[in-house]
C-alpha cells in the first residue's frame, strides 16, 4: 500500500472519533462533510492539507485550547528508537496541524512537539517554529540534546538540518551557528544510530552549502577527542564531499 493510501475514508472515520473525545466542541459531522468521499484522487502532502483545512473549520480557531486537547490525543510513548513511522502514521495530520498554525502559540507548540515526537517525527512542524524564533527555538534544542528520550535528543538535531526531505530548506544552521553547532556538538558522542546518523546527515547538508562552516565544526571535535560515535558521524558527514 502507498503511503497516502492510509488516509482514506476508514482512517477519518477512525479519526474523526479520536478527535471527538479529546476537542469538547469538535464538529464531527462537519469534518467526515468535508473529508469522506474527497480523498481518493490526491497526492500524499495534499491529503494532509485537506484534512487539516477539515479540523481548522472543526476544531474552533482557539489554537491553544486545541492544542491542549491534542495533548491527550497522543497516547503511550515509543519504547525503543525504532517504530516511529510504523506506530504514528495516524499522528501526522495533527503534525500537519501544528506545522501549520503553531506559530500562534509557539512555546506551548515547542511543549507538545516534544512529547509528539516521543510517538511520531515532528520535524517539520517545528520548522516553523525555527524560522520565527530562531534563538529561541535553539536555546531549548540545546537542552533537548541531553533529554533521556532518544527521539527528544534526535528531533533536535533532525529540525535544524538545511536540507530536510520534503521540507524547504531552512538556514537556521548559517544564521544561528553558535547554537546550531552546540545542537551537534552535544550528540557527537550519543551511542544512538539513530541520534548519529541525524547528526551525520547534517553535516552533509552543511557541507553543501558551506564546506568551511562543516570544517569548524569537525576541526573542533577533534580536539576535544575521538569516540567511535563521532567518528561515524564525521564519515557520515563527509560521505558526499568532493576530494580536495
Amino acid at each position: 500500500m502507498k503511503h497516502k493510501d492510509y488516509y482514506d475514508d476508514n482512517y477519518i472515520q477512525d479519526f474523526s472519533k479520536k478527535l471527538a473525545l479529546v476537542i469538547p466542541d469538535f464538529d464531527q459531522k462537519l469534518f467526515l462533510d468535508n473529508l469522506i468521499g474527497t480523498l481518493d484522487n490526491k497526492e500524499l502532502f495534499a491529503r494532509f492539507d485537506c484534512i487539516v483545512d477539515a479540523m481548522q473549520k472543526s476544531v474552533g480557531n482557539d489554537y491553544s485550547k486545541n492544542i491542549e486537547g491534542f495533548f491527550n490525543l497522543l497516547g503511550p510513548e515509543l519504547k525503543e528508537a525504532k517504530g516511529m513511522l510504523s506506530f504514528g502514521w495516524w499522528l501526522w495530520p495533527v503534525s500537519r496541524y501544528v506545522e501549520r498554525y503553531g506559530n500562534y502559540d509557539w512555546e506551548l507548540s515547542l511543549e507538545f512537539l516534544k512529547e509528539l515526537t516521543k510517538r511520531f517525527t515532528g520535524e517539520y512542524a517545528i520548522r516553523p517554529l525555527l524560522k520565527e524564533h530562531p534563538a529561541q527555538v535553539m536555546d531549548q534544542l540545546i537542552i533537548w540534546t541531553k533529554d533521556e528520550n532518544v527521539h527528544v535528543r534526535r528531533l533536535a538535531s533532525e529540525g535544524v538540518r538545511i536540507r530536510l526531505p520534503w521540507s524547504p530548506k531552512l538556514f537556521v544552521a548559517l544564521n544561528e551557528f553558535e547554537r546550531y553547532s552546540a545542537i551537534l556538538t552535544n550528540l557527537k558522542d550519543d551511542q544512538e544510530k539513530f541520534v548519529q546518523k541525524s547528526v551525520g546527515n547534517n553535516l552533509n547538508d552543511l557541507y553543501k552549502e558551506d564546506p568551511e562552516k562543516a570544517e569548524i565544526i569537525i576541526e573542533k571535535w577533534r580536539k576535544t577527542g575521538q569516540s567511535k560515535a563521532q567518528e561515524w558521524i564525521i564519515k557520515h558527514g563527509m560521505r558526499n564531499k568532493k576530494a580536495d
